[in-house]
């Protein structure tokens, strides 16, 4: 049976002097792997003020995005996200997938934000750190109400997600993709239902995902692929595979990402190498150095996402040729020309 957790182990934040250990009845020796306590998810409230995130990295293609939940209960072993947990007092490890800040008031803040005259029409990413349609949306419903937001505005949005969820809103993404105010992007790490579950405990399987781009393809929404992140040694060799699976699928593109491993990320991703590909750990770490300068990370723009080196050359000429077999079409872009600010009571108190 494989565990419903990736992170096996809650390391020190690296903001903090002190770290809480807690307190077990049972010594744990005592007792068998499936029988010590799951821990729980626990869901806190984000009483942000704003809620546009302004991008000023050169190499991310967006400069304001939305993300409606902190942590992710998706669980992905590699998340380069989970530092951004310790900015809040949190580990990288479990907490990051336990414990999960939601933002009710998103759509209000974004209603307001489109609404101000400062605000000039353009592309708005969802999410640009965690998954929108992470387990917590099927319970909170954020996401669906800031996208009933977006359609209200007709103000463009990017989606990229692991979860077929994102199905759920058809009708939305329907509506702004008449105005050409809408795309979506499914995340697909491998084609293999036991390394993905293995990698992804919580997010959908890969043929659910593959069944995301099919039936948001079919409903006339512009739906792309990612495959990322490409992992050395683990499912790189499945490239050409998952590219032409995606626009099988219906996928319009596709691009990728090679696996990145930031501050506490690269011990908590070792710890899962250990854990589940022992036999393959030296030659995954090894392989990520190769093409990272002999480091586990380097964070440098424009190399951090593609890698440097002759690995990264081979890795961007498989794509390549992967993108060509596919004979992807023409991917159309995003439209601001539709935009509106609508009156209304809510406006008006504006």
């Amino acid at each position: 049976m494989l565990p419903s957790r990736s992170s096996s182990t809650n390391p020190q934040n690296r903001f903090e002097r002190l770290r809480c250990e807690p307190e077990i009845d049972i010594d744990p020796g005592y007792l068998e792997e499936d029988e010590r306590p799951l821990p729980r998810t626990a869901f806190l409230r984000d009483l942000s003020a704003s809620i546009l995130s302004r991008n000023e990295s050169p190499d991310i293609g967006f400069t304001y995005s939305v993300n409606p939940y902190r942590g992710c209960e998706h669980g992905c072993a590699y998340c380069y996200a989970r530092p951004t947990h310790e900015y809040l007092g949190f580990s990288p490890g479990l907490d990051f997938e336990t414990k999960i800040l939601v933002k009710p008031d998103a759509p209000r803040l974004l209603r307001e934000a489109l609404a101000s005259p400062k605000w000039e029409p353009q592309g708005v990413m969802m999410s640009g750190v965690t998954d929108c349609y992470q387990p917590a949306e099927h319970r909170f419903r954020i996401t669906r109400g800031c996208l009933e937001v977006f359609a209200e505005f007709r103000n463009p949005v990017s989606i990229i997600t692991k979860n077929h969820l994102v199905t759920r809103d058809i009708d939305l993404l329907q509506e702004l993709a008449a105005h050409r105010a809408v795309s979506v992007c499914l995340s697909i790490t491998s084609l293999d239902p036991e390394l993905a579950r293995r990698l992804e405990p919580r997010a959908s399987l890969p043929a659910r995902r593959l069944g995301a781009i099919e039936k948001l393809s079919r409903a006339g929404i512009p739906v792309s692929v990612n495959v990322a992140p490409i992992i050395p040694g683990l499912n790189d060799h499945e490239v050409p595979t998952i590219v032409a699976a995606a626009r099988a699928a219906g996928a319009i593109g596709a691009g990728y990402t090679l696996v990145r491993l930031p501050y506490g990320v690269k011990d908590l991703f070792a710890d899962w190498l250990e854990t589940h590909y022992p036999q393959k750990k030296d030659g995954v770490l090894g392989r990520i150095c190769n093409y990272r300068k002999g480091k586990v990370y380097d964070a440098a723009w424009g190399t951090r996402m593609t890698g440097s080196g002759a690995y990264a050359d081979n890795i961007a000429e498989m794509m390549r040729v992967a993108v060509n077999r596919a004979k992807f079409p023409a991917r159309p872009g995003l439209s601001t020309a539709a935009f509106r600010r609508p009156a209304g009571p809510q406006l008006e108190l504006l």
